[in-house]
């Protein structure tokens, strides 16, 4: 029998979606000064706890990869989806691009001083994320930080809401939930910035990004 779980059904919408998304995404920081500040200061905790590679893991078509590149981090990029891939690595030559899961990265153990997961855990059904997140624990250096958004419910009773994506069904997260989840993996919360929705904004929700560390 041919295995067609979330992760297949996830990697076939993005390699569909990936030429629109790429074009819809790639100067997204650019009118994004909170989320600059975050990869900021997410870089800057980074290099604080020492010298080593981040992972970018759901990176798309490659630009946040690039963007932590110039903030001065050994960045490389990791998306489930070869179209991705391919893009990222025509947009962005100099850098390592690979085609990869985040349930099960190719990254030795405890080698990497940070990662970042924006907006790639929120395909993830809520069974499976505890996997995940002990992948993420499994690869960082101690002391290594962890950057993961996602959007967030609006009912803090409500651990988690599926919503309807654009590219393939999505859920959002109880911030505080996520948190405690984080440290059930062995990665302490540090901050956490949220954003509001603003009335221009396509779906009212509120965007959630939560820095942790691990001990």
């Amino acid at each position: 029998m041919v295995r067609h779980d979330a992760f297949d059904a996830t990697r076939e919408a993005y390699d569909a979606a990936a030429p629109t998304y790429a074009e819809l995404f790639r100067d997204s920081l650019r009118d994004s000064p909170l989320d600059r500040a975050i990869l900021s200061a997410f870089a800057e905790a980074v290099r604080a706890s020492g010298d080593g590679q981040v992972a970018d893991l759901g990176c798309g078509p490659g630009h946040v990869t690039a963007h932590l590149v110039e903030l001065g981090l050994a960045a490389f990029g990791v998306d489930a989806s070869p179209v991705m891939i391919e893009l990222a690595r025509r947009a962005h030559p100099g850098l390592r691009f690979d085609v990869g899961s985040m349930a099960a990265l190719d990254v030795a153990d405890g080698v990497l001083t940070g990662a970042l997961s924006r907006w790639s855990i929120i395909h993830t059904p809520p069974p499976q994320l505890p996997a995940i997140l002990a992948e993420f624990h499994r690869v960082l250096a101690s002391g290594g930080h962890l950057l993961v958004g996602f959007s967030a419910t609006d009912d803090p009773s409500q651990l988690t809401q599926v919503f309807d994506h654009a590219v393939v069904p999505a859920y959002r997260w109880s911030p505080d939930h996520l948190s405690a989840m984080l440290g059930e993996s062995g990665l302490a919360e540090v901050a956490r910035m949220v954003r509001r929705p603003q009335p221009t904004d396509r779906r009212q929700f509120q965007e959630v990004q939560l820095l942790a560390r691990k001990a």
